[in-house]
């Protein structure tokens, strides 16, 4: 039996509505408050190359992950192509995770050192071990419950950091910058992290009970993560102005119980959404021993799903710039595999680029603009990685 629709959403909710939640307000900060425009563009984007990932996907009953798609439509290149930003896209995502955790955990526990390796290393490997358990669940009807944990994870983060500035005497003070035009690229790359969610999709469509109700689902995340993200972004840039940190916690008086509530909550999310993050690369990995007998697959699993968390942790150790990493996925990686492969591959797959429409016009102003995207963003976070190296 597949999910129902209503698991499906949690799992969507939970994909969509990642760490991009703690750096939104930064990606305000960065552009100004005429920035949160380019969010609604973007959300809205993303969400027409979801629907485009369903159509490939309904194009041929063979189709039933991301990699497929690029298959489908460009032949073993295309798989490969889109298997490795795919992959590259979630991987780092899953770092991200693990360097938000360690950031959190210092900031609660800062004289904490438990491997003689510095506070935000120890917690980064502990969480790891926490975190572990998790990956190994293969089945989306039970990672729906998983999900569920995040996505109630991310409501009380909303709400305790609206009472910290409300009640606990934060204020919203702040008037902040109608545009800042250096900071556009920064916003664009960390609104587009936001959307980064789309290798997922092929998962949750496949193992829907009913599929028909797939295009409602995708809009319903979208519509909800959409509002938390804007709402997020608008909190603390009245909160915090141009002073807002890569992650919203840290801005957070550890003092306060709202704050305190904010940054423990926001230790659950990563937990909660690791797992599924991860999942499609498994899938991807799987396909590489396609002589693997049936009874072997769920050993074979676990050390796949083991194995890129100890990477993960080794990267997270090497490279602990959260803000810039997310920048830079948000600018290479998401908008390549979000974006601009999607429409590509629906035009290949439906054949829509051998005659003039709407439609055509439509996907190849959104490649277009795409690839801008990814050129000036990523030439912007790759100076800012370097500068702090």
């Amino acid at each position: 039996m597949g999910a129902s629709s209503f698991k499906t959403i949690l799992n969507g909710l939970n994909a969509l509505s990642g760490i991009g939640i703690l750096s939104i307000p930064y990606a305000l900060a960065s552009g100004g408050w005429l920035s949160l425009i380019l969010l609604f563009i973007i959300a809205s984007v993303a969400f027409y190359s979801g629907l485009l990932i369903k159509r490939c996907m309904d194009a041929n009953s063979d189709i039933t992950t991301y990699p497929d798609i690029g298959q489908k439509a460009f032949g073993n290149k295309g798989r490969i192509l889109i298997s490795v930003f795919m992959c590259a896209d979630l991987y780092l995502v899953a770092v991200g995770y693990l360097i938000l955790e360690g950031d959190n955990l210092h900031k609660l526990f800062p004289n904490v050192d438990m491997v003689n390796i510095g506070g935000k290393r120890s917690f980064i490997i502990i969480v790891a071990l926490i975190i572990l358990p998790t990956v190994w669940l293969d089945n989306l009807i039970i990672l729906s419950y998983v999900s569920a944990t995040g996505v109630f994870a991310s409501a009380i983060i909303i709400a305790s950091i609206f009472w910290a500035g409300a009640v606990d005497g934060v204020g919203f003070k702040q008037k902040g910058k109608v545009i800042n035009w250096n900071g556009i690229p920064n916003a664009v790359s960390l609104y587009a992290f936001c959307y980064c969610a789309h290798p997922v999709f092929p998962s949750l469509y496949t193992s829907m009970r009913k599929k028909h109700q797939f295009s409602n689902v995708l809009l319903i995340c979208f519509i909800l993560c959409t509002f938390s993200y804007a709402s997020m972004a608008v909190i603390e840039y009245l909160m915090f102005g141009s002073d807002v940190e890569s992650q919203i916690t840290l801005n957070l008086p550890t003092k306060k119980l709202s704050s305190r509530i904010a940054i423990y909550t926001t230790l659950v999310n990563p937990i909660a959404k690791y797992a599924l993050m991860i999942t499609p690369i498994v899938s991807a990995t799987k396909n590489w021993f396609p002589c693997i007998s049936s009874n072997k697959k769920k050993p074979l699993n676990i050390i796949i799903s083991s194995s890129l968390l100890l990477s993960t942790v080794i990267v997270a150790l090497a490279l602990p710039f959260f803000g810039d990493l997310m920048s830079l996925v948000g600018a290479f990686l998401s908008v390549t595999a979000s974006v601009i492969i999607p429409c590509l591959c629906y035009l290949k797959i439906t054949g829509i680029y051998r005659r003039f429409s709407c439609e055509l016009v439509l996907i190849g102003g959104i490649v277009v603009l795409g690839v801008m995207a990814v050129i000036i963003g990523t030439y912007t976070s790759v100076l800012q990685i370097v500068g702090h190296l």
